[in-house]
Formats: structure tokens, sequence, C-alpha cells
């Protein structure tokens, strides 16, 4: 009893990040050249995972990550709904027409988000959903976020997200956003925001889902200014033995 009253009195918050694409080896904590201080920081006072398993792609994996299922149980066992072609206005975008492979999220599972919901935490999302975005009942907020702000589809433009691969807040859609946008700090300023308007303490569940380094690899200029002699001088061979040597060292991978 005692031990249930100190755990209801100590939820923790809990911040889920998710890079979308990314390369096993990218980051600096995981043999890296690329510099990722922050992430190091965190691996430094946690644990690192060196034996992972994902569903190949994308949309799969989030299935399987928001519902703890087989990403067949939860409807996206191939692909999810992205934004229809003007010449297939009424095609079912990605559904197969079995019950695995119906390209969104279906109603015989639950999210982390609605089962924390139900038990008292504010739940957040920026970022990529991916998980089904043709008709609102798919949308975050219908399926246990309490905010959400960013992009439905698979992919955007970095910089000027629009259309169909446009920007939705809550259940509401966007303009094109002005010129000096980035996606990757709008997803992190909303992330703040919607964290400092909370009115209460009750716990969150933060889900933060980057669209980078996923297609179509834009970056800010002075990011990009920044690494093309590296790259070019040194070439994918020398870097790709540099991080193998560095993952050994760190332990990560043996030396066979």
């Amino acid at each position: 009893s005692f031990l249930g009253v100190q755990a209801e009195n100590n939820r923790p918050n809990i911040l889920l990040i998710l890079a979308d694409d990314m390369g096993y080896s990218d980051i600096g904590c995981y043999g890296g050249e690329i510099p990722t201080p922050n992430i190091d920081r965190l691996a430094e006072n946690g644990v690192r995972l060196s034996n992972f398993y994902n569903t190949s792609r994308s949309c799969p994996s989030r299935a399987s990550l928001m519902t703890g299922l087989f990403q067949h149980q939860a409807g996206i066992g191939q692909m999810s709904e992205d934004p229809l072609g003007k010449y297939q206005p009424n095609v079912k975008h990605n559904d197969w027409g079995t019950e695995g492979y119906k390209g969104f999220l279906n109603r015989n599972c639950v999210t982390i988000a609605e089962v924390l919901k139900n038990s008292g935490y504010h739940t957040y999302m920026v970022g990529k959903w991916h998980l089904g975005m043709h008709g609102m009942e798919k949308w975050p907020l219908q399926r246990g976020f309490d905010r959400f702000y960013g992009i439905l589809s698979g992919a955007c433009s970095y910089l000027r997200p629009s259309g169909g691969r446009g920007l939705t807040y809550d259940n509401q859609k966007l303009p094109t956003p002005e010129e000096g946008y980035y996606t990757t700090d709008a997803f992190t300023d909303y992330a703040l925001k919607f964290v400092d308007e909370q009115k209460d303490e009750n716990p969150f569940f933060m889900y933060v889902a980057y669209n980078a380094p996923h297609w179509p690899l834009q970056a800010h200029d002075d990011d990009i200014n920044k690494f093309v002699k590296y790259y070019r001088e040194r070439g994918w061979n020398e870097i790709r033995d540099n991080r193998r040597r560095k993952m050994i060292e760190y332990g990560l991978i043996d030396e066979e």
C-alpha cells in the first residue's frame, strides 16, 4: 500500500525522442563523428542499447513503438497513409485490403498516450505522426494526445512544409510557414511551449518525433558549411572505418 502511494506520488515525466531514419553510428555516443554533445551527455548518465530491433522502415516501427504490438496487429504491416495524388483522389493509399495492412493505426490497439492519459498524464506530441492521416479520427488528438504540432504524413520540406505534407496544429491544418522556418527548430519550440503552458503539476508524456534526418535532407546553411570540407576530404571509406573503430572501443560491437 505504501509503495503504491509512493509510486503514485512520484510518477516521472517521460520524454521520448525519435530521430527518423538515422544511421546506427551517426551520433557521437555510438561512434559517429557528428558532434551531438547533449545526446552524448544523456548516454553517459544513462544506458546505451547495443541490441535493438525495428521493423525495417519508419511507420511500422512507429506503430509498434506507440502500441507495444507487432506492426501487423496495429494495422500498419508495411506502409502508412500519405498524401493522395491528384489523379487518385479516391484511392485508399497503402490500404492493401487486409487487417494487417490497412495503412493506419487500428482500433484493436491502444497507444501509450491513451493509456497514460487515462492515468492522469498530460500527453503531448510534436513532429512526424505517419500513423494515418485521411480522416481526423486517425490523428494524434484522437489517439490519446492532448496537444500536437507537426506533420501527419511521412515526410515534408524542412523549410516550407505545405499542401498534403503541410503542418497541423492540434486538429487544425496550418498554412505554409514564412521564410526562415525550419522543422527541427519549430518542433523543439512547440515541445517547450506545451510544457510551459501546462497549468498543474501532473506528470507529462512528451513524444518528440523529428523528421530529421529523413529525406529531403535539408539543413541550415551554417551547418552544411561546417562539414562540407570534412566529408569531401575524408570520404565514405575513411569515415566508415573510423566509426567502426570507435564502436569497438565503446564496446558496442565485437571486433569480429
